[in-house]
């Protein structure tokens, strides 16, 4: 593994304030938040973001925006078609993984990434598509960089990425990791570097100090580090996009 399967610390976190501003609809029978750039409803760049086990709430919602207000399409779809995780269950200690992963595997979840880069490339008309991971959605970032699918990715502290699929991206991939993760340890990340470096493409693993999985998307706001930790990585993001998309 590149990074271990996701485990309790997925299923932990803060939920943050705010208010989406983008629209919510059915796109091929998967529910897809979407946010356009200002006064640009044409864009000719997207990022699809693939969320972490909660699916569309509003942490992932309020990312959606930011990468919006940057100038790009931003769309998130549902990836576990009605049965994220839910919040309620995390704040309770009821989350249960080891249930509810089986459902939620590659032949579930592939189609749906699959049919959201689709329809941004042939309905929306977006040309250069880049796919944002965040936990459990940093496996198919790895999975679909490749020519006609997402142009350039970007994983936050990821999760089930196998060695086979980092080893196979064609195209720029960056990283943020934090210092205290169970699932992308210090190890898997060293052994995530010279696997990366084999692959021939652009790449960065920028590493965050005091910080825990999740923090990209999860992060307790009301900690000062914690939150230039989050802003920190979003601004990543955004740096590796407007570089290679």
């Amino acid at each position: 593994m590149a990074s271990n399967p996701p485990g309790a610390c997925c299923a932990s976190g803060f939920k943050h304030e705010g208010t989406p501003v983008g629209e919510t609809k059915n796109v091929n029978g998967t529910e897809t938040y979407i946010v356009y750039p200002k006064d640009n409803k044409t864009p000719e760049k997207a990022v699809v973001i693939l969320s972490d086990i909660f699916g569309i709430y509003v942490n992932a919602q309020l990312l959606a925006d930011e990468y919006a207000q940057n100038g790009y399409l931003a769309v998130l779809p549902d990836l576990f078609r009605g049965d994220p995780i839910k919040l309620s269950d995390m704040e309770s200690g009821k989350a249960d993984l080891p249930a509810w992963l089986p459902n939620h595997q590659t032949a579930a979840v592939d189609p749906v990434v699959e049919a959201t880069l689709k329809y941004v490339r042939q309905d929306l008309g977006v040309k250069r598509v880049g796919a944002v991971g965040y936990c459990f959605g940093g496996k198919y970032v790895c999975r679909f960089l490749k020519p006609g699918k997402v142009d350039v990715g970007y994983s936050a502290h990821p999760s089930f990425v196998t060695e086979e699929e980092l080893a196979a991206i064609q195209g720029p991939l960056s990283i943020c990791a934090s210092e205290i993760d169970q699932i992308f340890t210090t190890e898997l990340r060293h052994k995530s570097e010279d696997i990366l470096i084999k692959t021939g493409q652009n790449w960065q693993i920028n590493l965050y100090s005091g910080v825990t999985h999740g923090f990209a998307v999860r992060a307790d706001l009301s900690n000062k580090h914690h939150k230039f930790a989050k802003e920190q990585a979003f601004a990543q993001a955004v740096s590796w996009f407007n570089q290679y998309l």
